[in-house]
């Protein structure tokens, strides 16, 4: 059996599952993501000439292929989200942002240092990687389509949580590298580190995401030549608006997650009634879709390789404590004193689903520097993304529904004080 051919056939499979699967469990426990990945682990449990799963054995693929899937999910988040930017309106976000992620930052690395036995440089990363919440996995708790509604506080937070932290995680993941780098005889600069990787890169990713995001928006909406962009049917152009942003920021050496999400949202609540933006929101969750679908059948494929066979009682401890108690404690601290009600923000707390981003910063980060045991860490990073998808699968999409009613009964009701 030829193994292209073979390839060819599964990734058409999987495009039809990707188009197919989602509409079959709209009302079924069991989501696109938990279904993907045990058929991935199926597959490669066969007796077929498929190549391996191993991450450990090819860090560049892994980084690049979880680089673009984490990229074509950051521009749909910034494509849908209506709520126009401002400090008020996004104040949940800042909370996330500001109490939830240093928080569990600093449990990762605590945990990973005091629990697991890391080294001080391979702990750091341990928190930083787990620190995103996934943009690609979370699509039963994020925002509707468009101009479509939907923008409750649970889902409004988790979207811009997600859209904003992929690329804020960032500076944490570049001190790992350099805390490695010193172990292997480098100087610490921490200046360098501060002025580089914390101030030039995330300020200078936010304005790139501006200036072209606003060029961009200039150019699809509001030329004076005819036809217009927004003329079109073309959803073409969010895939151009995703690569042009994020290869302008990496050339000038910041964060294109960053860069892409806030061009996105610039492009987005630019003429925001104008029907061009569902045409690139079609599109882009088409290529999301596409790129989740292959990661993962992949990711099953890495289970059923023995990706998790490096995993002591304490690592399976460590994932279940993460996945059950720092991320939901940690939503939960960042979100006392707001007037949501307790469900909401229970849900906010809990649905921090870990994915696709983590994996791509391991990726990037064992490809800069050297990191003790590489191959525990892909262990214990995969059996948190795994838990987290069966938790959140297994469960969002009910807690939703359920929220979903409450807030439509409890109308003109005080929200519910803690």
């Amino acid at each position: 059996m030829d193994e292209y051919e073979l390839m060819l056939t599964l990734v058409g499979l999987a495009l039809l599952g990707a188009a197919w699967v989602p509409h079959l469990v709209k009302s079924n426990p069991l989501t696109f993501p938990l279904l993907f990945v045990a058929a991935g682990a199926v597959i490669y449990l066969l007796p077929l000439p498929l190549p391996p799963v191993k991450p450990v054995r090819y860090p560049l693929i892994a980084e690049r292929l979880t680089e673009l899937c984490v990229l074509v999910s950051l521009v749909g988040v910034g494509l849908r989200i209506d709520t126009r930017f401002g400090w008020r309106r996004w104040h949940l976000t800042w909370r996330l942002l500001g109490i939830t992620m240093p928080i569990t930052i600093l449990a990762g690395l605590w945990l990973g240092y005091a629990w697991l036995g890391y080294g001080f440089a391979t702990a750091v990363l341990l928190g930083a990687v787990m620190a995103p919440t996934d943009p690609v996995l979370a699509s039963d708790v994020q925002v509707h389509a468009p101009g479509e509604g939907g923008e409750d506080p649970v889902r409004f937070a988790l979207t811009s949580e997600a859209g904003l932290n992929d690329g804020l995680a960032f500076p944490f993941v570049g001190l790992a590298i350099a805390l490695a780098l010193a172990t292997a005889g480098e100087p610490m600069d921490w200046g360098k580190w501060l002025a580089l990787d914390v101030l030039w890169k995330v300020l200078g990713g936010l304005a790139i995401g501006l200036g072209v995001g606003y060029a961009l928006m200039h150019l699809i909406f509001r030329s004076e030549r005819e036809p217009t962009l927004s003329a079109s049917s073309d959803g073409l152009t969010a895939l151009a608006i995703t690569l042009t942003v994020y290869g302008v920021a990496e050339l000038a050496h910041t964060y294109g997650f960053l860069a892409v999400f806030v061009a996105a949202l610039v492009v987005r609540q630019k003429e925001s009634d104008h029907q061009y933006h569902k045409v690139l929101d079609t599109f882009a969750q088409q290529c999301e879709k596409l790129l989740m679908a292959v990661m993962l059948l992949l990711l099953g494929g890495a289970l059923a390789g023995g990706i998790l066979s490096r995993l002591s009682w304490r690592e399976i401890v460590f994932a279940l404590a993460f996945v059950l108690v720092v991320r939901p404690l940690a939503g939960w601290l960042a979100l006392i004193g707001t007037d949501l009600r307790r469900g909401d923000r229970w849900a906010i707390a809990v649905f921090g689903v870990r994915g696709v981003g983590s994996l791509y910063y391991l990726a990037y980060a064992v490809n800069q520097a050297h990191f003790h045991d590489d191959e525990q860490l892909w262990a214990v990073v995969c059996l948190v993304v795994v838990l987290s998808i069966m938790l959140h699968g297994l469960s969002a999409a009910a807690v939703m529904r359920w929220l979903d009613r409450s807030r439509r009964g409890g109308r003109g009701r005080k929200p519910a004080q803690d």
